[in-house]
């Protein structure tokens, strides 16, 4: 069939268009608004009869501010488009367009037929261009080309959209078998709840159906599962995580649940029916509850030993200092006293050396529990250190009182201890401080309290002593150590001793431990609880922690060139090292010296220390975590224990305190070594428990899945020469023996 020659704008008659064109007139495959944009009237009205006559609505616009206009107000699938009209050129339309994201497509009509114009048109997003004059066919043909490319995107991507949906839902489900899941309609009651139901809450699916999801919320969580439970929300602003407690059938008691919902990624998100306008239609809400009570119930005993000493169950230091800030605040108002007594027991090292730790942690526990006799409700007994304890007694008259009080506790201990077949004497030295006589701060009490306490020490123990003056002579021995600690350093008294870090699982030696001790010219060698606290409070930690970092990189560094030891170095760091400005570089030139591979060292500092600036801690230990430094965080258990900043900070190790090691027993209650373990296994960190000492510690360790141990039952802290020849012994003895022997029996300070 031959068509007309090029059309110059004016309308052919009727008869000769193409018999295709006239059958399409009425089909409505094709059918879509098209908007006709150009100033020059012939071309424009014969243009939307053409249209018109093949079976579009055709709408005209006179120039590019009346096609802005139009296009403002109604939405067309195609627009053609002249270039140079005088009020608004068609290239600024199509900017306009694209500024506005327009869903339209274009195609460009016009005389303008120059290769920058075309190149510019097609560049600003249009399907086509077409010169005039043009032939008719030429134009419905790419008319309709142009529409059927649009109509096969549009249903690709609805098509696409109902995949994605789909296999997204899919994948939850599948994901998610064993927590409840659960689909709301959009009066919020029950569409589909799986039959995990039953199982989690009692419920069987039959009784939920139809129901109103508030029939299983806890009724003081109800408000807040309108906004998450019932989620309506999508994107962004949706609910993410939000716990909440769900009701037990015939149970009052609620379990806990993190309410989370597909299908993005186990949000909270609302349901709507898909369409390509605006107004969304609600149609309910997709959802799993997930039971975390074990978790919960792992928190609770982790919140309460953040507050609490694990051996005693007495309050630990951090909430005897927050009860005596609160008992000086309400003295202050009150003008009554406020006493501290710092208690101190008498000799216990040799109760601890002679009869073991077993017999000496029973011993505390008992002797916890004969100084909470004599107290008052309102006073606080707080255990602050291994035989330490610290009591609050608020609301005193007079300075008579703390007497009072002292002598009953040195009475309560008149009788002696019974555990086992061994008698026990126990008497305590006792030091008290009062407000504000003797400070009006909680520092001051506390301290003055210690000063007292030591006088009574060094006056034959067994009696109580009110802090004076004139005490504070006995501390020139911290100024004599501060001194002599200086010395050290600079006459490389210092020395390091190793404490292996043993596998359990398969008795090899794959760490160790770097710990520092004083060999002093008058007393002989010191061990850490000599001189730490000392080189903390003046600032020298920080000098004696480079010392020790250098030494024991060097150290192995020659381990590994001269005999090939491959094994992971532990050093501690304290939080004043965190704090100097130059702490990162010179860690990280101490390792490019020795040129240790990575993953080798690992930094080990304790929870109370991070929690003292947790800010620079995460920037300090995430730069170092960066350059293949292992962070460990040590004695885990005796300070915060928040999940919060075991996910904020860059930890590879926990060390489970030793306390806890402590606390085994062969039958009985080991919850929170258990919590623990899988708390490591569920954040996939190591976990290596301090001071096993004995082989059912050890076993129970390995049956729990714990890998990795230290403690005197493997070894005690040596220096380098003894080291080597216990990875050599053990190396050899390792397939004959069920554990590594230690290399004494004798139980000291590591």
């Amino acid at each position: 069939m031959s068509y007309p020659a090029p059309w110059n704008g004016i309308n052919p008659k009727a008869d000769e268009l193409p018999e295709k064109l006239i059958t399409t007139k009425n089909k409505k495959r094709f059918l879509a608004r098209v908007l006709v944009v150009d100033d020059e009237p012939r071309a424009r009205d014969s243009l939307q009869e053409l249209l018109q006559l093949s079976g579009y609505e055709a709408i005209v616009a006179s120039g590019g501010l009346e096609a802005v206009a139009k296009l403002q107000e109604r939405h067309y699938e195609l627009i053609l488009l002249d270039l140079n009209m005088p009020d608004m050129s068609g290239q600024q339309v199509m900017e306009f367009i694209n500024r506005q994201h327009i869903n339209s497509d274009v195609i460009i009509v016009s005389g303008e037929t120059t290769f920058d114009h075309a190149t510019q048109a097609l560049r600003r997003g249009a399907q086509d261009f077409l010169r005039k004059p043009y032939a008719p066919d030429e134009l419905l043909r790419s008319v309709t080309n142009v529409l059927e490319k649009r109509r096969l995107q549009e249903e690709n991507k609805s098509i696409q959209l109902r995949l994605e949906e789909s296999e997204s839902l899919h994948r939850f489900i599948v994901n998610n078998s064993p927590d409840m899941i659960y689909l709301l309609d959009q009066d919020g009651k029950f569409a589909f709840v799986n039959e995990r139901v039953e199982t989690l809450l009692g419920f069987k699916q039959e009784e939920i159906i139809g129901e109103h999801f508030s029939k299983l919320i806890f009724h003081d969580d109800v408000e807040q599962a309108q906004h998450t439970f019932n989620e309506r929300r999508t994107g962004d602003r949706a609910t993410k995580s939000i716990e909440l407690r769900l009701r037990c059938k015939d149970c009052d008691a609620p379990r806990y649940f993190e309410s989370r919902s597909v299908p993005i990624e186990l949000s909270s998100i609302g349901i709507y029916t898909i369409s390509h306008v605006q107004n969304k239609e609600f149609i309910g809400t997709y959802g799993v509850a997930r039971d975390i009570t074990k978790r919960k119930q792992a928190e609770e005993l982790i919140k309460y030993q953040l507050h609490h000493d694990l051996l005693t169950n007495l309050p630990n230091r951090s909430l005897f200092r927050d009860r005596l800030n609160m008992a000086l605040a309400q003295s202050k108002r009150s003008g009554k006293h406020v006493a501290v007594l710092y208690l101190d027991m008498d000799r216990f090292k040799v109760i601890n050396d002679s009869l073991g730790h077993f017999v000496g942690d029973e011993l505390l526990q008992q002797v916890a529990h004969r100084l909470k006799t004599g107290l008052r409700e309102a006073d606080t007994l707080a255990r602050v250190g291994g035989d330490e304890f610290n009591l609050l007694i608020p609301e005193l008259n007079s300075e008579d009182d703390a007497r009072t009080l002292a002598t009953k506790i040195l009475s309560l201990f008149a009788a002696p201890f019974y555990i086992g077949e061994e008698e026990i004497f126990v008497s305590f030295s006792i030091g008290i401080s009062l407000s504000p006589e003797h400070g009006d701060t909680r520092e001051a009490l506390i301290k003055n309290a210690d000063i007292a306490m030591y006088q009574v020490k060094y006056s034959g123990k067994n009696g109580y002593a009110f802090y004076a003056e004139s005490m504070k002579h006995h501390y020139s021995q911290s100024l004599d150590t501060e001194n002599g600690l200086r010395r050290a350093i600079e006459k490389n008294e210092l020395r390091i001793f190793y404490q292996p870090q043993v596998d359990i699982q398969n008795n090899k030696i794959v760490g160790i431990e770097a710990l520092v001790r004083w060999m002093h010219p008058e007393r002989g060698l010191l061990n850490p609880v000599d001189f730490i606290s000392v080189a903390e409070d003046t600032g020298l930690i920080v000098q004696l922690g480079e010392w020790m970092l250098i030494k024991a990189c060097r150290d192995i560094r020659r381990w590994l060139d001269e005999f090939g030891l491959k094994l992971s170095l532990a050093v501690n760091i304290s939080v004043q090292q965190l704090e100097t400005k130059d702490f990162v570089p010179k860690v990280l030139k101490i390792i490019k010296k020795h040129d240790l591979p990575r993953n080798v060292l690992e930094l080990e500092i304790t929870e109370s220390e991070i929690m003292q600036d947790m800010e620079r801690a995460i920037e300090t230990l995430s730069t170092l975590s960066k350059k293949g430094i292992r962070i460990a965080i040590d004695d885990f258990g005796t300070g915060y224990s928040s999940l919060g900043y075991l996910q904020s900070l860059p930890i590879n190790t926990l060390k489970m305190d030793r306390s806890f090691v402590n606390g085994i027993k062969a039958r009985g209650d080991n919850s929170i070594v258990n919590a623990i373990i899988a708390m490591a296994k569920g954040l996939n960190l190591d976990l290596i428990a301090e001071g096993v000492e004995s082989p059912a510690q050890r076993n129970y360790l390995k049956r729990s899945g714990c890998t990795l141990a230290q403690g005197f039952h493997f070894s005690r802290a040596v220096p380098e020469s003894d080291l080597l020849a216990l990875i050599n012994d053990t190396t050899l003895r390792a397939k004959q023996t069920p554990y590594i022997k230690q290399k004494s029996e004798s139980l000291f300070d590591t």
